[in-house]
């Protein structure tokens, strides 16, 4: 296997000239990269070269784990200085002290772009807020780049649709941060209800928390070291805030998530996760709801419920409805079976059962189904890159989980029933608007 060449140095003409033409072209449409980007094939010591994006709590939390596997950080990038160099910085001592990983050489940008053009790069990581995941992915796809997202994987269904169709146009790797897929207590769950263990399956209840609103913070002074306008990038601009990005490094989850010009609110954060979860275990993956129904109280921000071709609904909660824990849990004609993180319950007439293990050893063994075993997310990224297989959260889980979320969010938005299609992944209703299925997008970005 030859060794990947040395990179030219940014100040050559050639190179300073490649990257002109790269970015143009992101710039103008951010998915159409010249089809000779190629990502580099795994380094001689089976090390694969990544790239992270989006250097906050989650990206951080997600450059540790990769950095325990057979990984070589090669570039981070954030449009905060102070969260850039901070990645740079604990790359910088890891790769110190583990000279198996080859000669050092992470480098940190301020503009995605640089990293999309670098063709020693193999993988990209990408932990930014929501409105930017499908932007990136899109660009790193065209690149031929692999791609680990964080959940939800879009920021509208429109984007949904279009990573769903270049990853099988460019045939990469995709794998999403749904990494509840890769807990065994949630595929127990899943398995259980899959299996029939609580009879015919009637509903599921979710506890995922509100719906995005619209943004109202006021505008704050700006600090140096922070690009807001590359902050903002394809959303409409709105005045800086520090809740939306708490300058430098900061340990906790910024609010940006709650408003819609960024996110999807709670029902995108933690839905992402539960209502992936039910999907997996209603084996509607490639599929979802025909219908999404707000919920009977015009103010309420809680009780929207997801109706399946099959009779089945789910109910997004605030909590109650006798669920014990905060996830969701399976209603059957036989039993239920409730998970969480850490957290598991199986009832069966008078029977209860709290250990998702011994449930899986006694109803299981003989099971006729079985689904995706993954003892790691991470992992089984990596894996998946190596031998070219479809995940255990791709970007067809991903993004059918993220429809059901946008959905959701529509109902609560306009305050009506969405009918859905989900064959054609459009519409069923011509009261919808198929203004709703995406965004207006700020110049020059667009999807």
């Amino acid at each position: 296997m030859k060794p990947t060449p040395p990179q030219t140095d940014l100040s050559t003409p050639t190179r300073r000239s490649f990257l002109k033409q790269a970015a143009a072209a992101v710039t103008l449409s951010p998915f159409i990269l010249p089809s000779r980007i190629r990502a580099a094939e795994t380094g001689p010591n089976g090390f694969i070269n990544m790239a992270f994006i989006g250097m906050g709590l989650q990206n951080r939390s997600l450059l540790g784990n990769f950095l325990s596997q057979k990984v070589k950080v090669v570039a981070v990038c954030d449009v905060d200085t102070t969260r850039r160099e901070h990645a740079l910085k604990i790359v910088t001592e890891f790769h110190a002290g583990h000279p198996e990983r080859g000669a050092f050489g992470c480098k940190s940008y301020s503009d995605f772009r640089d990293i999309i053009a670098r063709k020693d790069i193999d993988a990209v990581c990408i932990a930014t807020p929501d409105h930017w995941h499908a932007i990136i992915t899109l660009a790193a796809l065209e690149a031929g780049k692999d791609v680990y997202c964080e959940k939800p994987l879009t920021h509208n269904i429109h984007e949904a649709l279009e990573v769903m169709a270049a990853v099988k146009r460019h045939q990469r790797v995709l794998q999403t941060g749904s990494m509840q897929r890769s807990m065994s207590e949630f595929r127990i769950a899943c398995e259980l209800v899959r299996n029939g263990v609580i009879g015919k399956l009637e509903r599921i209840t979710c506890k995922v928390g509100d719906p995005s609103r619209p943004y109202n913070l006021p505008e704050e002074p700006m600090e140096p070291g922070l690009d807001w306008d590359r902050w903002i990038g394809p959303a409409p601009m709105r005045p800086y805030n520090s809740a939306l990005c708490p300058r430098g490094v900061f340990n906790g989850y910024p609010a940006w998530r709650s408003y819609a010009e960024f996110g999807g609110g709670a029902v995108c954060d933690f839905g992402a996760h539960h209502l992936d979860i039910a999907q997996w275990g209603l084996d509607m993956d490639e599929s979802g709801p025909v219908e999404v129904r707000p919920p009977a109280q015009a103010e309420a921000l809680s009780g929207a419920v997801m109706v399946y071709a099959n009779g089945v609904t789910v109910t997004q909660t605030g909590g109650g409805n006798g669920m014990r824990f905060g996830g969701l849990r399976f209603y059957g004609t036989d039993g239920e079976v409730e998970v969480d993180r850490g957290s598991f319950e199986l009832v069966r007439g008078k029977e209860t059962m709290i250990q998702a293990a011994r449930a899986e050893k006694e109803f299981l063994n003989d099971a006729k189904i079985r689904l995706y075993h993954s003892k790691s997310h991470y992992e089984d990224f990596l894996e998946r890159v190596a031998d070219r297989k479809r995940p255990v959260a791709s970007e067809v889980e991903g993004a059918h989980t993220a429809i059901c979320c946008h959905l959701m969010n529509l109902a609560y938005a306009h305050r009506q029933t969405i009918k859905w299609d989900p064959g054609n992944l459009s519409f069923a209703d011509p009261s919808c608007d198929a203004a709703w299925l995406t965004r207006d997008y700020r110049a020059p970005w667009k999807a």
